[in-house]
């Protein structure tokens, strides 16, 4: 029996208790089969209450995307050597703000107390300009300035919307996971976009996660595992990690060499035999349901996942488009690639930190900003280009939305003798496929990159544009219980919509 899934209905896919316990009497066969038909829409009517349940895996309007692939550079990027290119910085290098024309800059009216403390720097000693460490030109029909280091990139910049009126709150290295859950990271752990997604659309593959997680996540210091963590929506909305690597692509669910299938089937009958005696005893535990439907994921995801990331049988003209034939770029490409056969298979959100190091991140250039960010763009450049030049030709860029972004910029000025610091008032991020405009700029910053002047977005704007591109309406994916901020809803950033 079919169930009407119209917004007003309290119930919509919510799986009763009486349904549930009776769907463990199949054990795991039992609970994904429930799980398959209640997200198509087709359940026990009769059986379904009153009261709040999550989404129904359906968007709420027509989207524009299905996928979204999320690279998050650790550490912070400078935006002035990269998307957002201000010559002013070498005409006035050596020089301090308030001695150079440009000095209104420390008069803006989005200036802060904080900023002014920043712009004073440490002993009340005003930093000097640094002058910008490499080149750029215009590039694509759209002649858009791209630096040199991101040369590759900049070819596919007709494809791209750069967004240059970026601002966050956070100072320090807690803005990784202020970026990916709008909240400061002092504010406690909140669901991060990627859950969001998860949570409100659910999978399009039942033998892959909806939401993978590829490279280092975030370090302890910067929110840990709850830069791809789901909070209060529960356990079952995490980022799953995998690994792009052929020989082992599943570390954390991987029965081991020395496991034979059959062995594990037993595992798992136990483990099942067991979870159905508990949650007889504790019916309404999420965290359990969540254990179980985890073991059963595992157990597919380890005949699937390895099959994702067999990459030899790739043309070698599609793996040298990714870097794989290079020791510098195969890393990061081996994750592009596994990103594309991901969202070709359904994966909703794949997630690609590059620039983990237990630390803060290798992007964090206090010191050596030239010779580290050109050993980075190195990497990532040429992969990220090859991703969407792979996902146009096959067709896939129109419904996959590519995101690139880092917490914060770098300061106009220098930091010792040759690196910037954290700059959370002004910064880049660009998008590109999944109906965003290509070839168009968006926001600025002022002359010397310190503040977003023009157009100004918190990066909750970014959350938005994701979700709408997929049809979703974060307001109406509230949980009862845990308002939230007009501020940690965002608003779409409709001038770059296609």
């Amino acid at each position: 029996m079919t169930v009407s899934k119209h917004s007003g209905d309290p119930s919509c896919g919510r799986t009763p208790r009486r349904t549930f316990l009776a769907d463990l009497g199949f054990g795991f066969t039992g609970l994904v089969l429930s799980a398959m038909l209640n997200r198509d829409g087709v359940t026990r009517a009769e059986e379904i209450g009153g009261g709040w349940a999550p989404p129904n895996g359906l968007p709420h309007f027509a989207p524009k995307a299905k996928n979204v692939i999320w690279l998050f550079m650790v550490g912070g990027v400078s935006h002035v050597e990269g998307f957002d290119p201000k010559p002013s910085l070498t005409r006035y290098a050596g020089k301090t703000i308030a001695e150079t024309p440009l000095k209104s800059v420390l008069d803006s009216p989005h200036n802060t107390k904080n900023l002014r403390e920043f712009v004073a720097g440490n002993h009340a000693i005003q930093p000097k300009i640094y002058p910008l460490q490499n080149g750029f030109r215009k590039r694509g029909q759209s002649g858009i300035e791209v630096s040199d280091w991101w040369s590759n990139v900049g070819g596919c910049i007709d494809d791209i919307a750069v967004v240059r009126s970026m601002w966050t709150t956070d100072n320090d290295h807690g803005a990784q996971l202020q970026f990916h859950t709008g909240r400061h990271a002092l504010e406690g752990p909140f669901p991060t976009i990627g859950s969001w997604i998860h949570y409100g659309l659910g999978s399009l593959n039942d033998d892959l996660p909806s939401f993978v997680v590829l490279g280092n996540p975030l370090a302890d210091c910067c929110g840990g595992m709850a830069g791809h963590g789901s909070s209060y929506l529960g356990p079952e909305h995490d980022g799953v990690r995998l690994e792009a690597n052929p020989d082992n692509p599943l570390p954390f669910a991987s029965p081991g060499p020395d496991m034979f299938r059959e062995e594990q089937a037993e595992e798992f009958a136990l483990l099942g035999r067991l979870n159905r005696m508990s949650a007889v005893r504790y019916p309404d535990d999420p965290a359990l349901r969540a254990r179980i439907r985890s073991y059963e994921l595992a157990a597919r995801m380890q005949l699937a996942v390895p099959e994702v990331v067999r990459f030899d049988n790739e043309r070698p003209e599609t793996q040298a488009l990714y870097g794989l034939d290079q020791d510098a770029t195969r890393p990061f490409g081996q994750q592009c690639l596994a990103a594309r056969r991901m969202v070709e298979r359904g994966v909703r959100f794949v997630q690609i930190f590059h620039g983990s190091n237990g630390g803060a991140g290798a992007w964090d250039a206090h010191s050596n900003l030239r010779a580290g960010h050109t050993q980075l763009c190195g990497q990532v450049d040429a992969p990220i280009a090859g991703l969407l030049k792979d996902l146009k030709r096959r067709g896939l860029l129109d419904e996959t939305l590519v995101v690139w972004a880092s917490e914060f910029g770098r300061t106009p000025g220098a930091q010792g003798a040759d690196g910037r610091d954290h700059h959370p008032f002004g910064f880049s991020v660009w998008l590109a496929g999944g109906g965003i405009k290509g070839g168009v700029v968006h926001g600025a910053t002022d002359e010397l990159g310190f503040h977003a002047v023009e157009n100004r977005h918190y990066v909750t704007d970014i959350h938005a544009t994701v979700m709408h591109q997929l049809g979703l309406d974060p307001r109406r994916l509230e949980v009862p219980g845990q308002k939230r901020l007009e501020i940690d809803l965002g608003k779409p950033i409709r001038e770059i919509l296609a």
